[in-house]
């Protein structure tokens, strides 16, 4: 039986779906209760409600932490899967003692609860952001140099688990992941936000133009790279990069996107950069190919239009959302 912290976020409860296909059990816990089905991919599928149970605990919250803790010696689980953070980089300015609340103070709390069962395996779906800057192609054992809130949070969560992997032994293994997406993900995110400021011909505003580069990796080739990393024996304490070798700017991005959807260039509005971005994440992910024969199975285009159809599909639904990030402390 596999836990998943965070069911509800984009990459958790895609990868939820993922593992339910493969005939896996799977318990589920997020801080909020389920989502609508139209961002939960698990909801569309007919599986047996017997192979997946959801359950609401805060990690911020002592007596869920003690509930989670509970959950897995009850169920005698053996692999966790951490999704769970506080995300968003120029929001983490605003409160960031809510970013070093969640990313850092109660997952160190869980950590040492956990570190007294016997895990097989302990998943970080970590972030590049770890690292700032980087103006090329970087390995795993790159240095951290996070340059905001959210980065440094991750980082502390990061240094913590290495810690106790040296000290305590305890099984983790690190991802560090490109820029995720696709069917199911947040509409503030920039992919499924672009597609709808298209369809729906308002604006969208790019940050800095849009100079920022990135990689886009479409979310069904991360869940077989975690499969894949989470069910090695052999991976203890190390990380692995999860991403495409194709980079692009955000503007370039946002323009494909537009192209897609027949929309029109204008509606782009160019504003100042937001404090502490990195220009670019470069991540070589040779060890990941390497390792477990991976590859990507979509290219960014494929990944669009996939993601396209999704809202086209739920935009009776979608239109009708909230295209911004609403924080919650």
């Amino acid at each position: 039986m596999i836990l998943i912290i965070g069911s509800n976020s984009f990459a958790g409860s895609s990868f939820i779906n993922f593992l339910l296909k493969k005939n896996l059990k799977v318990i589920g816990v997020s801080r909020s209760n389920e989502l609508k089905n139209i961002y939960l991919p698990y909801k569309e599928n007919n599986f047996n409600k017997k192979k997946f149970n959801f359950f609401k605990a805060d990690l911020n919250k002592d007596r869920d932490l003690k509930k989670i803790y509970r959950i897995i010696k009850k169920k005698k689980i053996k692999y966790v899967i951490n999704f769970a953070a506080q995300g968003m980089v120029a929001e983490s300015w605003i409160s960031p003692e809510d970013w070093y609340r969640t990313n850092i103070l109660s997952n160190s709390k869980l950590i040492n609860q956990l570190s007294k069962l016997n895990l097989k395996k302990y998943l970080n779906f970590s972030t590049p952001e770890v690292y700032g800057n980087t103006p090329k192609k970087i390995r795993e054992n790159f240095n951290f140099n996070p340059s905001t809130p959210y980065a440094i949070s991750r980082s502390g969560q990061d240094m913590n688990l290495m810690a106790y992997h040296k000290y305590n032994k305890f099984p983790v293994v690190f991802t560090r992941t490109a820029n995720i997406f696709g069917p199911g993900q947040q509409l503030y995110r920039i992919v499924p936000k672009a597609i709808m400021c298209a369809k729906k011909n308002i604006q969208l505003q790019l940050h800095g133009g849009g100079s920022s580069i990135r990689s886009f990796i479409f979310i069904e080739d991360v869940n077989r790279a975690l499969y894949e990393i989470l069910f090695d024996n052999n991976n203890m304490g190390q990380t692995f990069h999860i991403s495409t070798n194709k980079f692009i700017s955000i503007k370039q991005l946002v323009l494909k996107i537009f192209d897609n959807v027949n929309s029109q260039k204008k509606l782009i509005k160019i504003v100042n950069e937001r404090k502490g971005k990195d220009h670019g994440y470069l991540l070589n992910s040779n060890k990941l190919r390497a390792t477990y024969s991976w590859k990507e199975k979509y290219n960014l285009d494929e990944g669009i239009n996939e993601t396209i159809k999704w809202i086209e599909n739920n935009y009776k639904y979608l239109k009708k959302e909230n295209l911004e990030y609403s924080h919650k402390s």
